[in-house]
């Protein structure tokens, strides 16, 4: 399972969320097309994944790696991201068949509004 987290490097919210079963440029290009559609065309900052440079072309957008700045604040937010998520499945593991995920997706956008939610109230 692959998690797709869009991060505001400025202010750390956290702007979209997805998991899939695969990685590659179509799923990245999906993703990114539906940030797109909220936040309009930005240029797309990404660690070094082949996928995102290819998907960036096929939406016409402007793609750079991020800077060592963004890197940092991007990847503090993910390894507390995965703490948290780690954390739900040791306390709430599925034992379904074929499990669709439903209940680990309605976690995350939990996760995330409560996460959002704390960084506005810092300001």
């Amino acid at each position: 399972i692959w998690l797709w987290v869009a991060i505001e490097p400025k202010n750390k919210q956290i702007l979209a969320l997805s998991i899939s079963k695969e990685r590659n440029m179509f799923v990245a290009e999906r993703f990114i097309a539906g940030l797109v559609r909220i936040h309009g065309n930005h240029t797309v900052s990404t660690d070094g994944g082949t996928w995102y440079p290819q998907a960036c072309r096929f939406l016409k957008l402007k793609h750079h790696l991020h800077s060592p700045f963004e890197k940092s604040i991007v990847e503090i937010t993910l390894q507390y991201f995965k703490d948290r998520t780690e954390s739900f499945d040791d306390y709430f593991p599925c034992r379904k068949k074929n499990c669709k995920l439903k209940h680990v997706r309605n976690w995350l956008q939990l996760f995330v509004d409560h996460h959002n939610r704390e960084l506005e109230d810092v300001k």
